[in-house]
């Protein structure tokens, strides 16, 4: 029997789904601080527009007619291209783009003397020069706050945008041409090869598949769905009430060790550690492999023995120690052990794809094995989409005054982290990562930046910003997952053009609606302290190396090879010995934020991964995956519930982390 084909409404659907959600993502995410449209790898709206179609559009359309019902891979369609989407209208771009591009000039507006030091060094094509463009951009339209929407759409001075917009563009398409071949490149690699598991996607293949052979009723209505789905929806109707009515009670969902641990001695590095607990990530590390779930909460836990037992050896480094650093939460010299860590699981990535790539690259002479490929685009045509895609990113550099040699390391340690972290996402199930360090920590920390040219040092740090730092809902995993979903739909291609319809017409519909909202209300009134602060630091602190330069970092050197020594061992036990409990990735998350968040979830799903097939083999474990299921439906349920009550009152309650 052959596989139902992906129909040109399914697509259209999906770019009516795109255009919404980036049309409303600025305003719900960053003026009312509700819960986020996007904000991970396991996004809101992809799960409400999945459910809206299994729910109301196909019980629908199969009163009209049961042909016109949307299978299965037309529905993973629709999830892939509003994930893709949600991405590059927040955090991925638009929640920080705009303001990283005027924060130079915004600084000519106030009384620091940041701007004498930077503004030398933009060109000016592609950064807005008027000071009263950003002024309005930063306080808002006068009378913006009375005008209805498409009174400032019009007042908008789109003129002035239109340059800097467009060299943006072009860098920003080849990033993503780039990033859409790296894909293609490893999809394959990681599907056929190493069999990869990608936790994220079981609970959308499950609902699509539930939904194709007319099971969904009885999946969702099984005892252990709905017992899984009440614990989460009985825990965020008493917290949701109780942030609207105090009066009544609610449960604790965040837990403080602090009362408990000493701020000094062995354990004082858990002082301020942290139980959060979010049914939503409690499944997703159900569903992941034991391996991987167990490393993740275990590395977590033993990093948090490095400050003690530091203290211990009477060994305090200063955070002087690692000097000025762009990483989203590096504070420690010994943090930077993640860079040596990265660099060698990379090679790691590679050397494991090392038949792969050969035969890829063997097949631009040849055409064997030009159609045996898993992923929406084949190996070979990805080989020169990121060839091109590197290139275009390069000269667009070299032209603005970023030297040849610096832009080629600079993006390919770039490129080299983002496969890292799409690795982490897809395999490790992670639907909130955040990195640790940046691509620009490396070299700050060997080389004295004196022999940085000022221009390279500086667009550099600001490119960074705008296309590599911000991981928590960036493209390259989402790709990765889309590129997954689509295997066994035809044509195949459909499914590419898909996304990409979905990513273009989210960057222009995001950027449009992003400005509007800043025209109207103004930066300086928008409550998104968090994206306003840390781009503004970036410049501050480029601003800081242009003006006192810095050697380079012994402790932070001796570090990044301390982290390359570590994960070499981890690598080594992980490939050669099959009994190896721990899997390298976990090591990777050691430090990064998020794991705040969800060690304790991993470490409450890993246990019970474990004890269901040890003790109810693998018939039980589809059992009771329902039960886990159940509790990401229910907490997405309830997200949204919550969202739309954030819409229509002045109070949001976060089911999900920001």
């Amino acid at each position: 029997m052959n596989e139902p084909r992906l129909r040109l409404s399914a697509l259209l659907t999906g770019l009516v789904f795109v255009v919404f959600i980036c049309a409303v993502s600025p305003y719900n995410n960053a003026k009312l601080q509700n819960s986020p449209l996007g904000g991970s790898h396991f996004p809101l709206a992809s799960f409400a527009a999945l459910l809206f179609m299994l729910g109301i559009l196909n019980p629908i359309l199969s009163l009209v007619r049961r042909e016109w019902r949307f299978n299965r891979h037309e529905l993973l369609l629709v999830w892939s291209m509003v994930t893709v989407s949600t991405g590059v209208a927040y955090t991925g771009l638009m929640r920080t783009f705009i303001i990283n591009i005027t924060t130079p000039v915004w600084f000519t507006t106030t009384t620091s003397n940041l701007a004498q030091v930077l503004l030398p060094y933009l060109p000016s094509t592609i950064f807005p020069k008027d000071p009263a463009t950003v002024k309005a951009l930063y306080s808002g339209l006068e009378g913006g706050l009375d005008m209805p929407w498409w009174h400032v759409a019009a007042a908008v001075s789109w003129g002035e945008w239109l340059v800097p917009m467009a060299w943006w563009g072009l860098f920003i398409g080849s990033i993503y041409m780039a990033t859409l071949g790296l894909v293609g490149l490893f999809t394959h690699q990681w599907i056929e090869n190493e069999k990869m598991n990608f936790p994220l996607l079981r609970v959308p293949e499950i609902l699509g598949e539930e939904s194709e052979n007319r099971t969904l009723l009885r999946f969702l209505t099984h005892r252990y769905f709905i017992v899984g789905c009440a614990l989460p929806v009985l825990l965020h109707t008493l917290n949701g009430l109780h942030a609207y009515f105090p009066e009544v009670p609610q449960i604790p969902a965040l837990l403080l060790a602090q009362p408990y641990i000493p701020r000094e001695g062995l354990l004082s590095g858990y002082s301020k550690l942290k139980i959060y607990i979010f049914p939503a990530f409690i499944g997703f590390a159900f569903l992941t492999s034991r391996q991987v779930s167990f490393s993740l909460w275990f590395f977590f836990a033993l990093g948090g023995l490095a400050p003690g037992l530091s203290q211990a050896l009477g060994w305090r480094l200063p955070a002087a120690a690692v000097g000025t650093t762009f990483g989203p939460v590096l504070s420690r010299a010994e943090e930077m052990q993640m860079i040596g860590a990265l660099g060698v699981f990379f090679f790691f990535i590679v050397w494991l794809a090392r038949t792969h790539l050969w035969l890829t690259f063997a097949s631009v002479f040849s055409k064997s094995g030009a159609d045996d490929y898993r992923g929406f685009l084949s190996p070979r045509p990805a080989l020169f989409l990121f060839a091109g895609g590197l290139a275009g990113a390069v000269l667009w550099l070299c032209l603005f005054g970023m030297g040849f040699l610096a832009a080629c390391l600079f993006l390919a340690v770039c490129f080299m982290i983002q496969l890292v972290s799409s690795r982490l996402v897809c395999q490790g199930g992670l639907p909130y990562f955040t990195l640790t360090v940046a691509p620009s920590d490396g070299f700050l920390a060997f080389l004295d930046t004196r022999i940085i040219a000022p221009v390279t040092l500086y667009l550099g740090l600001i490119v960074q910003k705008v296309a590599f730092l911000d991981v928590r809902e960036s493209l390259s995993p989402s790709l990765f997952h889309s590129s997954t979903l689509s295997e066994g739909s035809r044509p195949r291609r459909r499914f590419l053009w898909g996304v990409l319809w979905a990513i273009l017409l989210g960057l222009i519909v995001s950027f449009a609606a992003t400005l509007v909202l800043y025209y109207k209300f103004g930066i300086s009134s928008i409550p998104d302290d968090w994206a306003v602060e840390t781009t503004r630091r970036v410049h501050e602190s480029a601003a800081q190396l242009l003006t006192h330069p810095e050697e380079p970092k012994k402790w932070s050197i001796a570090f990044m090879l301390i982290g390359a020594g570590l994960m070499s061992l981890l690598i080594a036990g992980y490939h050669h010995f099959i009994w190896w409990p721990l899997h390298p990735i976990g090591y990777l998350t050691a430090y990064s934020s998020a794991m705040q968040l969800l060690w304790f979830g991993f470490l409450v799903g890993w246990l019970c991964n474990t004890l269901v097939l040890r003790y109810g083999g693998a018939n039980r474990y589809k059992e009771v995956r329902r039960f886990f299921v159940g509790l990401i439906f229910g907490d997405m349920i309830m997200a949204i519930v919550w969202l739309i009550a954030g819409f229509w009152t002045p109070i949001s309650y976060h089911v999900l982390p920001l």
